[in-house]
């Protein structure tokens, strides 16, 4: 299902990062980095919270936003039941929709607001996510104190919060379409192996955007999937020209481009929900914003797995969700 929209745009958006991200290649385009995983909390998931707290705060800042004039708050996390989300909205007094589409978070968040202004039902809306390492790999597969061996194919949680004010008002980047990603089985049970498992779902994604919309993948000057990793990049290439005879030449994966991959011991690269808006409400943004790219389509990806499911030596099912993403001319 493909959504094209009238007059809706990204206003302004803000990111927090952990100490990994800040010392990646986008560094400086975030708007703040903390030096530890803690962020003076006692545990990791407050911490989470936090960068949710931080990453609204400076974007109201940026913004120079009424929290009265924000019709609702959209956003989830990786943890049980999105508690970092639940606790960070409690803070406000403003309506509230929690979602889950693991790390395709940011691209469902950006196309629920879309809708709902688009439909008439609200004129600003803030979306949100977050990731954070350790309390995902203490949730997922072992905590990190246990200094368990990991695969080359494993890719490394990012840590961060990114959010965007979504508005009806003609300003910033146009929030063109978005397609809404179908659940799909990989036959991948390798919980090391998240690129394998999900880039079959962003390429189907990929593909179902432009057959909707009458499009051929030239239209756009960049294509961005999130979190494939080096490995699960690769895969979707040949994936898209062995079945839809499509060639990825515009295009990267923000779990690439997140961290060196040289200099940082990160495996294949970033993956979590924070993963693709980071690079994207930050870099991608400040260079759409200087006309190097007018038009950009993002599919972030998501792996719907539990650990109980991967306990049970379940595939891991995945989905993805794209928006377009356009320079006003």
């Amino acid at each position: 299902m493909t959504i094209k929209f009238k007059n809706v745009y990204i206003n302004e958006t803000a990111t927090v990062t952990g100490p990994y991200e800040s010392k990646g290649p986008f560094g400086k385009y975030f708007d703040l980095c903390y030096k530890d995983l803690y962020f003076g909390e006692k545990n990791w998931e407050q911490a989470e919270e936090k960068l949710i707290n931080d990453a609204i705060d400076i974007l109201i800042k940026k913004g120079q936003v009424d929290l009265k004039n924000i019709d609702v708050f959209i956003g989830g996390d990786l943890l049980n039941q999105i508690a970092p989300s639940n606790y960070a909205m409690s803070k406000f007094n403003n309506s509230f929709i929690g979602i889950y589409a693991a790390c395709a978070m940011s691209t469902l968040g950006l196309i629920l607001s879309a809708s709902l202004i688009d439909g008439g039902f609200a004129q600003n809306v803030i979306t949100f996510t977050s990731s954070h390492n350790t309390a995902a790999e203490k949730q997922y597969r072992y905590p990190v104190e246990y200094g368990g061996p990991k695969r080359k194919t494993t890719t490394f949680t990012s840590t961060g919060s990114a959010c965007a004010l979504v508005s009806s008002k003609n300003k910033g980047i146009k929030l063109e379409s978005g397609t809404i990603g179908t659940v799909v089985d990989s036959g991948c049970n390798d919980v090391f192996n998240m690129g394998m498992a999900m880039a079959k779902a962003a390429g189907d994604t990929i593909y179902k955007h432009l057959k909707d919309i009458g499009r051929d993948i030239d239209y756009y000057d960049l294509v961005l999937t999130g979190d494939l990793g080096i490995y699960g990049k690769e895969i979707l290439k040949d994936y898209m020209f062995n079945e839809y005879n499509i060639k990825l030449e515009n295009y990267n994966d923000t779990g690439v481009m997140l961290y060196d991959l040289d200099k940082q011991p990160v495996y294949a690269g970033a993956s979590g929900p924070a993963c693709a808006p980071l690079v994207t409400y930050s870099y991608i943004f400040n260079e759409m914003k200087k006309v190097k790219y007018k038009k950009v389509l993002l599919a972030a990806t998501g792996a719907l797995m539990s650990p109980t499911m991967i306990n049970h030596k379940l595939n891991i099912p995945s989905i993805s969700h794209a928006v377009s993403l356009e320079v006003i001319s």
